[in-house]
């Protein structure tokens, strides 16, 4: 391996902590966007006497990248032209509001190797984002899995 891509090494790597506030309007525009007509998203009113405010769509979260400069993956090594997005989970600890502002910090929780049906080993880092609020409550884990796809077995 030599260093140059993903390893156990890896784990344990924090990016840096990035800020995320939640606007109404970006709840709004990103539930037009997902095609999500739930009136909780575009109504304050519906919103507050449903749920006490206006919260985001449970996939939300992932506009944390418009609010990253870059710094808030931990930097691992992986050959871009390999890789692929293998999974995303979210997990809600408490309720978050229009209004709220997130400190997003991301970590390597896990780096680990399997055979490709193809032949060549195939690396997959999963990284978990865990994200606070305004009032140092955490109220979201976000968990994802990159995959680098292992360089063609020559036969």
């Amino acid at each position: 391996m030599g260093g140059t891509m993903a390893d156990k090494n890896d784990i344990g790597k924090v990016g840096k902590p990035i800020t995320m506030r939640i606007e109404a309007g970006k709840i709004r525009e990103f539930a037009k966007a997902i095609k999500d007509p739930n009136p909780v998203y575009y109504d304050e009113n519906v919103a507050k006497a449903e749920l006490g405010g206006v919260m985001p769509p449970p996939t939300f979260l992932m506009t944390l990248a418009h609010w990253d400069d870059g710094e808030g993956r931990p930097q691992v090594k992986m050959d871009l032209r390999r890789v692929l997005h293998g999974e995303q989970e979210f997990e809600y600890l408490g309720p978050i509001y229009a209004g709220d502002v997130l400190t997003a910090v991301t970590r390597v929780t896990d780096v680990y190797e399997k055979t490709g049906s193809r032949g060549g080993t195939m690396t997959f880092v999963v990284m978990e984002t865990e994200f606070t609020n305004q009032k140092g409550e955490k109220v979201a884990v976000s968990r994802s899995t990159t995959i680098e796809t292992g360089q063609v077995v020559a036969r």
